[in-house]
């Protein structure tokens, strides 16, 4: 990968697939989120944020753990 959008659409794209794996979607998110972490989004923010791709290590492992998912798969090497 040689620039930003590249490596923004990869990681929008694996928390997309970790969320659809496990049917969840944005207003259940921003509960789990909330009832977890006490971190406040709303789902219209969440949405946006994973759509740019462009969001904090720390939010991106929030919204994995809230969702339930404790392992990913980084590369298919």
């Amino acid at each position: 990968m040689t620039d930003d959008k590249e490596w923004q659409d990869r990681v929008k794209g694996l928390l997309k697939a970790e969320l659809a794996k496990r049917n969840t979607n944005y207003v259940q998110l921003a509960e789990m989120l909330k009832d977890k972490y006490g971190v406040v989004e709303t789902p219209q923010n969440l949405s946006n944020k994973i759509a740019r791709g462009k969001f904090s290590a720390v939010f991106m492992i929030q919204v994995l753990e809230a969702a339930g998912c404790h392992s990913i798969k980084i590369s298919s090497d």
